[in-house]
């Protein structure tokens, strides 16, 4: 589970990880306690953003390997304010707590973590997220738990490819999101399971659209609250040692079935098929190429509006660089990703990225895919934490009709 759950940038208060958190971003990795470095470079060698507070701080960065022994299953705790940007939100400010713990020291175990923000943005959005990921002595199961709570103005152009910024105008509503995994293992890194989801929207209103006009909103079936309620069937393959920044050879495949009911409080009855795999490849220079394909195509039925799939609307808001949030969407979403990812500091402070990608989203009328939306750009890596081998990632993306803007992340975006 990704630390950050989104894109944001952890720009702030270096001084307020360092001085008030415990050793939680010096030990923790998704596949346990992290005891070393896979880098050529010695972790001795190796500077990150904390390694950086403390010099400014005149502390002695060599005890921070003494606290890497990973032999310990009590609760480590963090706290900080954050500042963030995001194209969808502008700047954001607000405070962040996450943290992690182990189950089981007789059992290679994954690091359970637990994060939780409250967030205000630029554009007069709340957020408030809580996340989670549970792993069971010998990570026999695995439950994944994202809540979410939104007062969310935002953006949208209508659906399919051809819209352009004539169509926009502004959607204002509140959102809850109840989602809850369970996942067994079955063999080593394969999982098989099942939960529960629900998306409800209420409050929902327009603004920006003049009398008479009728647009795709009202044309798909405008309502000021719409829930979608169902069950979920998860099969998963992930050899990734650390998903913060995965390594070349390992790989990530996952495929979820989304069935929703009446019988559970849905509006409608529909269902959609997830599909997401990535791929990393190892080159010369401790280069990755890495490869990401991701889609969401509803299969029966009719999504409500603001759960229609599209650019950004991916688990953790990642996909299509260089595009706002739901700029394009449609019942059937697809996107396929590359990033070239380079070091530019032999201490692996700084690294590098160049992206692109090429996504499609069917049209409102034929439910077809007839345009596709490129997107391209280049980012810097600075190393947040040189244990987990977490990054804060900067990236600015260009894609079609003047579509362009800054992006960030706490870990790789894929």
């Amino acid at each position: 589970m990704k630390e950050n759950h989104g894109n944001y940038i952890f720009f702030t208060a270096i001084l307020f990880l360092f001085l008030y958190s415990t050793s939680l971003a010096a030990q923790t990795n998704d596949h346990g306690p992290l005891t070393k470095s896979n880098d050529s470079v010695p972790l001795n060698k190796q500077r990150d953003i904390i390694d950086i507070a403390m010099l400014i701080l005149h502390k002695d960065i060599s005890k921070r390997l003494d606290t890497t022994n990973g032999g310990s299953m009590r609760l480590r705790l963090s706290a900080s304010p954050i500042t963030e940007y995001t194209i969808s939100t502008g700047f954001t400010g607000g405070i962040t707590a996450g943290g992690a713990f182990v189950t089981s020291l007789k059992h290679q175990t994954n690091t359970s973590l637990f994060l939780f923000a409250v967030k205000y943005t630029q554009k007069k959005q709340f957020l408030l997220p809580i996340q989670s990921s549970f792993w069971t002595p010998g990570n026999k199961f695995n439950f994944i738990g994202d809540w979410r709570y939104l007062h969310y103005p935002q953006d949208t152009w209508g659906i399919g490819g051809e819209t352009t910024d004539a169509n926009e105008n502004m959607v204002t509503y509140k959102y809850l999101r109840i989602y809850e995994l369970c996942l067994k293992q079955i063999v080593k890194d394969f999982y098989i399971g099942g939960g529960y989801q629900l998306d409800y929207h209420w409050g929902i209103t327009q603004s920006g659209v003049l009398p008479g006009d009728v647009n795709d909103f009202n044309k798909y079936g405008f309502s000021n609250h719409s829930v979608s309620s169902g069950i979920a069937l998860d099969v998963q393959y992930d050899s990734r040692e650390n998903s913060f920044n995965p390594e070349g050879g390992s790989m990530f495949a996952n495929c979820k079935f989304i069935q929703n009911i009446r019988l559970l409080g849905s509006d409608t009855q529909w269902n959609a098929v997830q599909i997401d795999i990535r791929k990393y490849f190892a080159l010369p220079h401790h280069c990755v190429l890495a490869f990401w394909f991701y889609s969401e195509l509803t299969t029966s039925g009719n999504p409500p509006y603001l759960d229609l799939p599209g650019t950004g609307t991916d688990t953790y808001n990642n996909t299509a660089r260089g595009y706002v949030q739901g700029r394009y969407i449609g019942k059937k979403y697809i996107d396929l990703e590359s990033e070239l990812r380079f070091p530019i500091s032999k201490n692996g402070l700084f690294g590098g990225v160049v992206f692109a990608s090429a996504g499609s989203v069917s049209e409102l009328e034929s439910n077809t895919f007839q345009t596709i939306f490129p997107s391209f750009g280049a980012g810097l890596r600075i190393k947040f934490n040189k244990f987990s081998k977490t990054n804060v990632c900067l990236d600015y993306g260009f894609g079609i009709k003047g579509s362009h803007g800054l992006e960030g992340n706490l870990g790789e975006v894929f």
